[in-house]
């Protein structure tokens, strides 16, 4: 499971800018992960609540991502993700004047459910299953 965790001023986004967004990192993921297993949270941050280099900012843009589901184990992957990333955050952070970080956490697949049950190995025929049968709600593909 990608989990997206995008720390940003409180009036940085609006809610279509939200939905977009959240759609288009879904897509960053589509080819080879159930939509579903996609998260995305904004979090507002108040006036004089970011500080960066002991100075009030009000201009900064955390995005923190956690990655269970898959690895990113070739520094080719890795470098082509973060080039994804940042195709699909500039348009709402840099060309908006925002300064913006991201770093990715990977955790180890063993640890991790969904609704209590272990999901099937990836690439695996089971996955493939789960992903055809299991869509939380009709607003998931």
């Amino acid at each position: 499971m990608p989990m997206w965790k995008i720390y940003h001023p409180e009036n940085a986004f609006n809610d279509a800018d939200k939905q977009q967004l959240a759609q288009n990192i879904t897509e960053l993921y589509s080819s080879f992960l159930p939509k579903f297993y996609v998260n995305v949270f904004f979090h507002p941050i108040a006036p004089t609540t970011c500080y960066i280099g002991g100075q009030e900012s009000n201009d900064f843009v955390r995005v923190a991502i956690d990655h269970i589901a898959r690895s990113l184990t070739s520094p080719e992957a890795q470098q082509q993700f973060l080039q994804g990333c940042t195709q699909v955050l500039n348009p709402y952070v840099h060309e908006r004047g925002f300064r913006w970080e991201l770093h990715v956490n990977e955790t180890s697949f063993d640890l991790w459910t969904i609704n209590g049950f272990k999901p099937p190995l990836p690439n695996t025929k089971a996955e493939a299953k789960w992903r055809a049968e299991n869509k939380p709600s009709e607003y998931y593909q």
